[in-house]
């Protein structure tokens, strides 16, 4: 158990430093958008631009918009040629999923964040008409536990030690009950 916190305190120190990349990524030049995804998370958080060919489908997920208001960001799944996975898009925010918004592609830009089901997607500048701008990711949002992790760890190794004393001190008190009786 004080191994698995001393390994917390680690993690803590790799996710401060992974956080102080994400911040510096907002400033860099943009990126084009990757034909295939990288297998870490570097591009998180970075602008990117990205040209949707054809919007092959959409979804509605539960979001805000950059003022903070809760509602729906609408996704559109897009064809970004023969290559590679494609490319997800928010294209902007409203109060209610049910209309399908009215959007066919094109050139997009954005900031690149991730998606519930670890993929990235790219939350547009310009939102799509009928639609207002969803919320940029934001790595300040990202949560650092490893800290609380740590101390979790280090309360389970000392609780362990009390009972084991606990169970110690008893011990030697039968013991000595049945040597003196």
């Amino acid at each position: 158990m004080i191994a698995l916190g001393v390994w917390q305190l680690h993690r803590r120190q790799w996710k401060e430093g992974l956080l102080a990349s994400w911040s510096a990524a907002r400033t860099m030049p943009p990126v084009a958008w990757p034909t295939v995804p990288p297998a870490d998370d570097s591009l998180i958080y970075r602008r990117a631009d990205g040209f949707c060919l054809a919007v092959t489908g959409f979804s509605a997920r539960a979001g805000e918009d950059r003022r903070g208001n809760p509602g729906w960001r609408h996704l559109a799944a897009c064809r970004t040629g023969a290559e590679g996975p494609g490319m997800l898009v928010d294209i902007g925010w409203s109060r209610t999923p049910d209309a399908p918004p009215r959007w066919i592609g094109g050139k997009v830009s954005g900031i690149i964040g991730r998606d519930r089901d670890r993929r990235i997607l790219l939350v547009a500048d310009q939102a799509a008409p009928g639609l207002a701008p969803s919320a940029y990711p934001d790595p300040n949002e990202e949560p650092n536990n490893h800290l609380t992790y740590a101390v979790q760890w280090f309360s389970f190794a000392a609780i362990a030690l009390i009972i084991y004393v606990i169970a110690l001190i008893q011990r030697w008190k039968r013991e000595d009950a049945g040597k003196t009786g």
